[in-house]
């Protein structure tokens, strides 16, 4: 079951351009600056109580990431929900409901990507801490 938000992507084209004006938007400075290598990008986290909001460039044209900004542009790209197991969500809802096999992400949370028809083509997935 889905307890909280745990982080909102938003892709940007150029990383240092884009923290000052949320920095200012937020009232906040960045908390994290994260390098993704096996994801192609580089990201900068925003704490804002219990949930991350992540800034991601992309760093190659072929990764999920730079497709995404290369067919739709800058702005919203995905919202992660915290989850206490992936397992129980994988045992819930089939393995038809996912589109990925479980992967580990930034500070070792496990990350499954759901299928995007599940909601109306919105990109989500689940985090497990």
């Amino acid at each position: 079951m889905v307890h909280s938000i745990h982080h909102l992507n938003f892709i940007v084209r150029d990383l240092d351009a884009a923290i000052p004006a949320w920095e200012r938007l937020l009232g906040l400075t960045v908390a994290r600056r994260d390098e993704l290598p096996e994801r192609g990008a580089i990201a900068a986290r925003f704490r804002l109580g219990d949930t991350w909001l992540v800034l991601v460039q992309p760093t190659r044209d072929d990764s999920v990431p730079g497709r995404f900004l290369a067919a739709r542009g800058e702005g919203f790209f995905l919202l992660s929900l915290g989850v206490e197991s992936l397992a129980d969500e994988l045992q819930r809802l089939g393995a038809d409901a996912f589109s990925s096999p479980v992967r580990t992400g930034a500070d070792g949370w496990q990350v499954r990507d759901l299928d995007a028809a599940l909601a109306n083509r919105v990109q989500l997935q689940f985090t497990e801490r």
